[in-house]
């Protein structure tokens, strides 16, 4: 309140319009008011707009740090090759279940109570997870073996509620990655299989493995390993059984995870060895066929990109890998004694040394 006795101190021209003569007090008071407003708004900043929410989004493995730091850091390179900047234009926030299964659905309510944009699970435990307890926000699956058959999606080419991404699915490789062993080993008649039954599209995966046993006459020895509990007795079946070769199916996140002691193993008995994916020759393991994971991650990101964009995962097709590699490792090769064959070594992309 401006006292009536006391006439306000405005700016120059703002005073000589309030103190002609005949203004009362109460007018000066008012001129010098509006003055006061005028100038206020005319000094005030035109950026005062809040700034732009930063997107957030969230990043859910089953397994440890270590164990999917290259994939993670594909991801972020897909978000990099799209113009995205972390912590400026979006941030990322990741948890690990460590390999072990009970910490998921935790993890998973965690993330959604963060309120993310959105969330990109890497395996089919993370998307069932995230799967129960959002049906809003998005989810982009960074690998997954079977989504339609899990109950992801209603279909690959219109997904349908909030779950959208990349499927590994490909179940004709099957018979392929027991072709390039015989082709490797022509006298070869005992393939260990290991894979994950209470993974869909790895059962997918073995069904097709045992049909191409039986065109190529090759016995397939079935060794289960869904449990890290599981591993030692795995191997030792493998051992008692007298496999020459070993194929280890893609989609199960412990033998992931443990993908270095399986190609210890497999090296320690002079067991070639076959797996779905690169990563397992990096740590040792003899040859890989499939898609390339690190693509897949990357990639993932042009569905979150989008997605921050407008678009609704329903309306987005879930997508398979069309580009397969074959990879060797002619060290394990080498300490094998195996000679790799010229039409391998021809058709390889990758050979490690």
């Amino acid at each position: 309140m401006v006292d009536s006795d006391e006439t306000p101190r405005v700016p120059t021209a703002c005073h000589r319009v309030a103190s002609r003569p005949g203004w009362s007090a109460r007018g000066q008071a008012l001129v010098a008011a509006v003055c006061l407003l005028s100038m206020a708004a005319v000094v005030a900043p035109t950026d005062a707009q809040p700034p732009p929410r930063v997107p957030k989004i969230g990043f859910l493995s089953g397994v440890t740090a270590d164990g999917v730091a290259n994939l993670v850091e594909a991801f972020r390179q897909g978000m990099r090759d799209l113009g995205y900047v972390e912590g400026k234009t979006f941030v990322l926030e990741v948890r690990y279940g460590d390999g072990k299964p009970e910490k998921i659905p935790e993890l998973a309510r965690e993330l959604v109570g963060l309120k993310v944009d959105v969330i990109v699970p890497t395996t089919d435990a993370p998307i069932t997870a995230l799967k129960r307890e959002t049906r809003t926000i998005p989810i982009v699956m960074a690998n997954s073996t079977d989504p339609v058959g899990t109950g992801f999606v209603a279909s690959l080419a219109h997904p349908g509620g909030n779950v959208t991404g990349l499927t590994n699915l490909s179940v004709d490789l099957s018979g392929k990655r027991l072709e390039i062993l015989r082709e490797l080993l022509p006298g070869l008649a005992r393939v260990a299989c290991l894979w994950n039954p209470e993974a869909r599209g790895t059962v997918l995966d073995f069904n097709e493995s045992e049909k191409a046993a039986s065109s190529l006459h090759l016995e397939l020895q079935s060794i289960e390993v869904s449990s890290a509990a599981d591993l030692d007795r795995a191997f030792s079946t493998v051992t008692s059984q007298h496999a020459q070769a070993m194929i280890v199916l893609p989609g199960n996140p412990l033998a992931f995870s443990k993908r270095a002691e399986i190609a210890r193993f497999a090296q320690r008995n002079r067991l070639p060895s076959m797996y779905g994916i690169k990563e397992y020759v990096d740590a040792g393991g003899l040859m890989s066929y499939g898609p390339s994971l690190p693509a897949m991650y990357r990639h993932a990101a042009t569905y979150v990109d989008k997605i921050l964009k407008g678009a609704k995962p329903a309306d987005l097709p879930v997508e398979r890998p069309t580009k397969f590699e074959l990879v060797l490792n002619l060290k394990t090769a080498n300490a094998l004694g195996l000679k790799v064959p010229p039409s391998l070594l021809q058709r390889a992309d990758q050979l490690i040394q």
